[in-house]
């Protein structure tokens, strides 16, 4: 297939890019490069700099690139900022998206997967299933339920075919790509700056939730298996017209806990310092993805939390400063 994936430049977009053509399909990458970075965008995808919300340049890329699909990950992701920022949010994520999914309709692409988030629902103590509350603590986990209720609608009114992917905390590294977002606001990533030596240490936000530690649960995904199920669900869609799948490894982490792995890991006693919670932080988002399991036939092979965050300190080590560009 000929795929056109927006964000393609950034952490996860760039990885399942390189995944893609592993597959022997053929990939564009369109990426504004506001927080992506070009030397991570693969050797063999064609590169075109452009932003989804620029009309004409979208409707130049979407006229002359022949797709059979389009995998979506362009959209600013920092929960707190958007809490700050609402309007820069809705802007670039909803309004974008509206301009990218009227694009591929009115050039006939007939699939779209889309890079969604565990920020849609509201939080709980259980594994979260795609039946359980909807209740978003943020206004990036609202962009994202929107983006999905347009692209159901746009499904019913245009027959658009849809995965809607909602993953967790994405982590973890290839030996090629890592995260290196700026401002870097995730949490493994942040940790290992204090490791590297460019901090000295390590702000913690909240240690009064009602969690068994205090710190906020997650269930961290390794940025491969995250890939690999973007690709089953680009093949599915020519079975299933319309889906939603979480993603995740279905076991929670504290921040404390991700903390003690990564000294170990590293061998550094990571200085840390206790900060009030941040906005939008839901206690616990821990994923129940059985039906992508079964539906998908996904199976996420990097499931242990010390390789992840091994993978992730290899890359940092060996890319202190991050991307050349």
């Amino acid at each position: 297939m000929n795929v056109l994936v927006t964000g393609g430049a950034g952490y996860i977009g760039s990885v399942v890019a390189a995944e893609l053509l592993r597959a022997g399909h053929a990939v564009t990458v369109y990426d504004n490069l506001v927080h992506g970075h070009l030397s991570a965008v693969p050797e063999q995808a064609i590169f075109i700099q452009g932003d989804i919300l620029d009309d004409p340049t979208l409707e130049r890329v979407m006229a002359g690139g022949c797709f059979d699909a389009v995998m979506h990950f362009a959209a600013f992701i920092e929960a707190g900022a958007s809490m700050r920022q609402p309007g820069r949010f809705f802007r670039n994520n909803v309004s974008g998206s509206i301009n990218l999914i009227e694009s591929a309709v009115a050039h006939g692409v007939p699939r779209f997967v889309f890079s969604s988030s565990a920020g849609v629902y509201a939080g709980q103590d259980t594994p979260l299933t795609e039946d359980d509350p909807i209740g978003p603590a943020s206004v990036y986990g609202q962009t994202k339920l929107m983006i999905e209720e347009i692209l159901g609608w746009y499904h019913r009114v245009h027959g658009l075919r849809y995965a809607a992917l909602r993953y967790f905390n994405a982590a973890g590294a290839t030996p090629e790509r890592g995260e290196a977002h700026e401002p870097e606001t995730h949490l493994i990533p942040n940790i290992l700056r204090v490791a590297l030596g460019q901090r000295d240490h390590f702000t913690l936000f909240g240690n009064d939730y009602p969690t068994p530690d205090g710190t906020n649960i997650r269930d961290y995904v390794h940025i491969l298996d995250l890939a690999s199920a973007h690709l089953l669900a680009l093949e599915a869609l020519a079975e299933r017209a319309e889906m939603v799948y979480n993603l995740g490894n279905g076991a929670g982490y504290s921040n404390l806990q991700v903390l003690e792995t990564a000294r170990q890991v590293t061998g550094h006693p990571i200085p840390t310092e206790i900060a009030p919670r941040r906005p939008g932080d839901a206690p616990a988002l821990v994923a129940d993805a059985s039906r992508a399991r079964h539906d998908l036939g996904w199976e996420p092979r990097h499931h242990d939390l010390e390789e992840i965050i091994a993978s992730a300190w290899e890359w940092h080590r060996t890319h202190p400063e991050g991307y050349e560009d």
